[in-house]
């Protein structure tokens, strides 16, 4: 099976390393072009750091990581450092990175990626604000029809928000793109808090990680660790949800998710509930559907899928 070309564009973010972390374990089923990194979790000047961060942890200098946007497209940036931290990978002592940012703007590219690849054989894979994907289609139109398919990470339904009572952080922190990105045409598959919330890192499964016995085992535990703390007093779960790597593990192993096709449209207009994935679940509209919205997830199969491709790192 040839592997799927994917560009990564990404906030990290704890769980945002842990699915590029996935991804680079993954070369028979993912070949990443590249990483683009976004504002979003914490300020794009340490989204860029932490992305090459993660590279380096996997040993893998050899993939590129460009900065992109530092702003929302027509908002004020609102982070998330009462949940990842002032570094946005707090948790382990990571050493700052030697890999040099690439030259260029991530937008431009992901479009001259999508030029240059035959049409139909890029995926784009956003786990944070969707600010870069948007700014590309609106800067570069016919990309649009080249983009095989969106797997991204945002949204909610059954679980509401996690930001605003109605809202999912990465598409709140820039709904007109998100917008953009849902109108757009692609096919799109979504792994919303519906499906994320039942990924939980609960004790068994984070032993599972360090008794890995390797730096990326003892980091990846490490993260989880400090990462759950917000979630489980907020919850009063068992364990963090690993949103992220939900995007890198559909692409290796599909089956372990279930959803429907149906339609999503983005809040733009009210403040009250700005940003909120307005999902047709039960198809009471005509509107056609425009996304494969997840709504399950073999959790003991995700771990350990997960827990197997860390272990080649």
């Amino acid at each position: 099976m040839t592997p799927r070309k994917i560009i990564i564009d990404t906030d990290p973010g704890q769980d945002d390393a842990v699915a590029i972390l996935l991804a680079l374990a993954s070369p028979e089923e993912i070949d990443v072009l590249g990483i683009t990194a976004v504002a979003g979790n914490v300020p794009l000047e340490l989204t860029a750091k932490n992305a090459r961060i993660v590279c380096e942890l996997a040993v893998h200098t050899d993939v590129p990581v460009f900065a992109g946007c530092d702003r929302p497209l027509k908002r004020p940036l609102i982070t998330a450092e009462h949940v990842h931290g002032k570094t946005g990978l707090d948790g382990p002592v990571l050493p700052d990175p030697q890999m040099p940012l690439a030259e260029g703007h991530a937008v431009d590219f992901i479009i001259d990626t999508l030029r240059m690849q035959d049409p139909g054989t890029v995926t784009l894979c956003p786990l944070g604000p969707l600010t870069n994907i948007a700014t590309a289609f609106l800067k570069a139109p016919d990309i649009i029809d080249r983009v095989q398919e969106i797997v991204l990470m945002g949204g909610a339904y059954f679980e509401v928000g996690n930001i605003t009572p109605t809202a999912e952080f990465n598409i709140y922190v820039d709904p007109e793109a998100a917008e953009i990105v849902f109108e757009s045409g692609v096919h799109i598959v979504v792994m919303p808090l519906d499906v994320t919330h039942d990924a939980l890192v609960t004790k068994h499964r984070n032993d599972a990680f360090r008794a890995l016995d390797s730096r990326v085992g003892h980091a990846v535990a490490e993260m989880t660790d400090f990462f759950e703390r917000y979630d489980k007093e907020k919850y009063g779960s068992e364990g963090a949800p690993l949103h992220d790597p939900c995007v890198t593990a559909y692409l290796i192993r599909p089956q372990l998710f279930s959803g429907r096709h149906i339609n999503v449209q983005i809040e733009t207009g009210s403040e009250l509930t700005l940003g909120m994935t307005v999902a047709d679940w039960w198809r009471v509209t005509d509107h056609p559907p425009n996304a494969m919205f997840m709504g399950d997830v073999d959790a003991d199969g995700f771990f350990d899928l997960l827990t197997e491709r860390l272990a080649r790192l």
